[in-house]
Parts: structure tokens; sequence; C-alpha cells
């Protein structure tokens, strides 16, 4: 295994710009840090901070990756063919391109988008196209510093774990950069463009559910992303207005602290243009818009920010009852298992079935084609908490483009009725208990944040029931429960059907922490949440 200092003195030799970047480096933990280890391709792919090193992400680590995803692909098929997309992320173009060129070489058929377009799109052009496999270069939500390699297969799915497991042996098995052959001749690339988004926007269509006139009034940002196009294609007759300083792509994603919709404050600019026209509802898809968050105005003419659990719930309420005649025992609502259950209720209650997935939109995509094999279930509506949802089975991920049109044909429909967003929500409430669900994160960055979490989940999985002494029961997902792939989470569950969850990110150097409090009203809900933060906190900051 070559040393750090070893690592450092070869990449010196791979170009000008590398070694300029390097020799500029003063900082000996810094060093270490980049050359310690590698970029680890997961379940979700690559993704990291931009910049020379092997635990970085750039051209390098981009095409050791590709190269092996390409070897992995040739062992399971005769002719493999890949679609790639990218995001508005700096770097975004020019990986794809490269990871492009890399697979020409190989001998794929490549298809390559001639624009940035969403995770959405990419999913959909990955059967649309008839490829074995897909490649978005995005890092979703993640700060400006951050890019990532997602790799789809045939269906538009995720690599779930064996493929993953299987696509990691051939990528480990590239031991030198310089066996990465990054000259394939370009003009073999198919670039692909209007006809694949002409296809996938009559898809969305088709999942419209009320296109009544109405007088509601949007605001939305694509906070510098992909979503400025697609989303106001499917906003076409509806009053929309744009926030000019957001509407354009910038990978420095200049306007905002942190380019995700989970963010209190990456709504600022957009609430500030609601008041500014009267907005009913205010939208901000991420910048590979594959989730969207919201924020409604009340009675009082504030904006109030809704969490994923809130709008999963009024979704599934609203898909309900357009629905009505159309849905039958095999219709399934599939949720991760760190979602609240406010909206599985709602479903339940339906007659509708309702399954858990782990956390990762890949799972909800892997349920859509196993229900397609099997045809014991058809697939409703998927979500998750991270303003992650998915109408229709288009695409097997995540999708804010449609998302977006069926929540204003949400607000709009019950606006027509004389009611806003929030007070659909108070109904629900009303009728199925008041719950708090909010998620909460602790930033454990280099090494020594690794080994932090490490020991934090330790605590939490050895000393529990001494942390929560209210706790009537604990879940580890990590020894493999009801069939689901082994995880990394643990997940208590207290009086009233209140639980919280506990997990590592596995994008981010994070753990995170995901309460849902049930209860009569919203004070003692929160005096209840209180109360297990502060447990928590004594934990990670103790």
């Amino acid at each position: 295994m070559k040393s750090i200092e070893n690592k450092f003195s070869e990449w010196l030799t791979f170009d000008g710009e590398t070694k300029k970047e390097l020799l500029a480096l003063s900082d000996e933990k810094e060093i270490e840090e980049r050359f310690s280890s590698d970029l680890a391709f997961g379940t979700g792919g690559l993704r990291g901070v931009m910049g020379a090193g092997t635990s970085r992400m750039n051209k390098y680590t981009v095409g050791k990756a590709t190269l092996g995803v390409a070897n992995w692909l040739k062992s399971k098929f005769e002719a493999p063919a890949v679609v790639l997309a990218f995001d508005s992320r700096n770097n975004s173009a020019f990986f794809a391109l490269t990871a492009a060129k890399i697979f020409v070489a190989r001998g794929l058929k490549v298809f390559l988008f001639d624009r940035l377009v969403p995770v959405p799109v990419l999913s959909f052009s990955a059967h649309y196209l008839r490829c074995d496999a897909g490649v978005m270069i995005t890092a979703s939500h993640n700060p400006k510093e951050y890019n990532g390699y997602k790799v789809y297969d045939g269906t538009g799915c995720q690599l779930c774990p064996d493929d993953a497991r299987e696509a990691t042996r051939f990528i480990d098995e590239v031991e030198s950069f310089s066996s990465i052959p990054f000259d394939g001749d370009e003009k073999k690339i198919t670039y692909v463009g209007d006809e694949v988004l002409d296809a996938y926007y009559a898809e969305v269509r088709k999942q419209s559910l009320f296109e009544e006139p109405s007088d509601l009034k949007i605001v939305y940002t694509p906070l510098h992303g992909t979503g400025n196009v697609p989303v106001r294609k499917m906003l076409e007759g509806m009053d929309v207005t744009v926030v000019k300083e957001q509407e354009l792509p910038d990978g420095d994603f200049s306007t905002v602290r942190s380019p995700n919709p989970e963010e209190k404050d990456a709504l600022d600019l957009a609430i500030q243009k609601a008041k500014e026209v009267g907005a009913d509802i205010v939208l901000g898809t991420d910048p590979d818009c594959d989730r969207v968050g919201i924020a409604v105005r009340n009675r009082a003419g504030e904006y109030v920010l809704f969490t994923g659990n809130q709008t999963g719930a009024l979704l599934i309420r609203f898909i309900l009852e357009m629905k009505k005649g159309e849905l039958n025992e095999k219709s399934t609502v599939v949720k991760t298992i760190v979602t609240g259950e406010l909206g599985a209720k709602i479903a339940r209650k339906a007659g509708l079935k309702v399954e858990n997935t782990l956390t990762g939109f890949k799972y909800i995509g892997d349920r859509i084609n196993k229900y397609e094999k099997s045809g014991t279930n058809e697939f409703l509506f998927g979500y998750e908490e991270s303003y992650g949802y998915l109408i229709g089975t288009h695409a097997k991920d995540k999708d804010a483009v449609v998302s977006s049109m069926l929540i204003c044909q949400m607000a709009a429909y019950y606006k027509r009725g004389g009611k806003d967003l929030c007070e659909a929500l108070e109904e629900i409430y009303g009728e199925y208990g008041y719950c708090l669900d909010f998620l909460e994160s602790f930033t454990l960055k280099g090494a020594e944040g690794k080994e932090k979490i490490r020991s934090i989940m330790k605590a939490f999985r050895e000393d529990g029931k001494a942390i929560f002494p209210a706790a009537l029961s604990v879940l580890d997902y990590s020894r493999g429960i009801d069939g689901l792939p082994k995880e990394n989470v643990l997940k208590f569950f207290f009086e009233n059907e209140s639980w919280l969850a506990v997990r590592p990110s596995g994008t981010e150097p994070k753990i995170k922490f995901y309460y849902s409090v049930s209860a009569p009203d919203r004070k003692e809900a929160e005096e209840k949440a209180s109360s297990l933060q502060n447990a928590v906190k004594t934990v990670v900051l103790g």
C-alpha cells in the first residue's frame, strides 16, 4: 500500500493544474486528509469535496470510477449502453464529458445530454433510451465545494447494495491512474436533448390531477440549479413569479448559504418576493431538482415553511381525493423508515398498502421495479422526509418536477374550496392528532469526525436505554429487519407512536437525528421533543 508521501509525489506528475494546487498546500493535516483514503464508491456512487487528491472529486477519481463501471457493465452486457447527465455545479459538465470519453474508449454506446437537466430526467432517460446504466454528475443539495457521481441501472434506479458492491469490486481493480483512457473519441458520443425532454414532459403531464382555472399565485426559485426550465414548463398556465436573482445556473450558489430547500434560510429571497407579489405559495428546488421545499401563506399573511413529512401527508390526502375511483387493494404508498407516520395513517385508513424501506430513494425505486415484475402491488406514491417525492413510474428516483406540479395543483384545489394548505394540514391534525417531525444534524468533519460519529453510534447502541429511559423498544437495523438490507440505523420508540431515529449520513460528514413526536397538541409535542433533544445533545456534545 502506497504511503501518503508516495501518493502525493505521484499526483504531482499528473498535470500542471493538479501540481500547482498540491504544491500550494502547506497544512500537513489537509494533505493527510486528501491522501489517507480513497473517495469511497457507495450505494450513492461518489460524493466529496472537489480538489486534487485520492479522497476528493476530480478528473482522476471520476476517471477511476468510470473505468471500473465500464468494466463492470462489459462483464454483464454484450454491447452496453450508458447515458450521462450533469447539473449546474462547478465542473459537472467537465466530469460528465470526462466520463463519457472513457466509456467511449472502452467501447460502450454513449449518450450525453447537451444541456444541464434534473436527476429525474436522467432516471427517465436510462430506460427511455434503452440503456444498461446511467450516470448523473451532481452532489444534490450539498454546499458548493462538493460534487458527485451517481450511477443508475437500466431501469433508472440508483444502484442498490448488491450492484453497488459488484461495481465497487471492478473500481477497486483499477490500480493505476495511468491505465485510465481519458482520450476517447468525442465524435462517437451521441448528444441528446429535446426529444428525450419532450418524452419526459409528456410522462409528467400524465400525472396531472387538477387543471381547473385558479387564481393561485406562485413564487418559484430553482436555487441556481436545473429546475428552472422543466418546473416552469410544468406550471405553464399558472401565475408563476421566478426569483430573478436565483433563476440562472450558478455553481457557486452565490445568493444562499446552502442550496438546500431543507435549510430554513434557503427560501428567504423567495419568501421576500412572495411578500411583494402576494403569493399563496413558495416553491424551491435543489440544484439537481429532485427535492422541493415549500412555504405557504396563512390567513395572517405569514409564510409558513412545511416539512417534508407535512407536504408528503398533504400530497397523499390530495392524491386519494383525486383518484377515488382508480384505487384498489394493490395500491401502495412507499416511504422510508425515518419518514413520519402521518401520511401512512392517511393511506392505511383509505385501505392502501404502506411499505417501508431504508433511507435512500433507490430503495423506493427498487420497490417499483419489484412491483412491476410481481404484479402484487401498484405503486401510487413514494416519499421521504428530506423533501423527496415521486408520483408515477416514469422515473425511479425522486422528482421535484412532477412534485412541484402536483403541489401547485393541490394548493389551487384547496384554494378553490376556500382553504390554504395550512388549514388543510390542520384538518389532518384534527383527524389524526398532532405530529411534530424534524431533523437535527451534527457536522463532524475529517478523520476525527468519522471516529466521533462511530463513538456516538456505539454509545446509542450500547447505552440507549439509559440515554432514553422512556423508550419502550428499539430497532437496530444493522442486524437486518423485515427483510431489509443491513444498515447503521437505530430507531427508539416511545408512547403515543412517537419515535427517534439516529443514523450517520452516507453522503456528508454528519450524524442525523430524526424526531417524530405525537401528542394531543403542539405544546405537549414540543415539550417532549425538547426533552429528547437534551438527551441527544448530552451524548453528542458532552
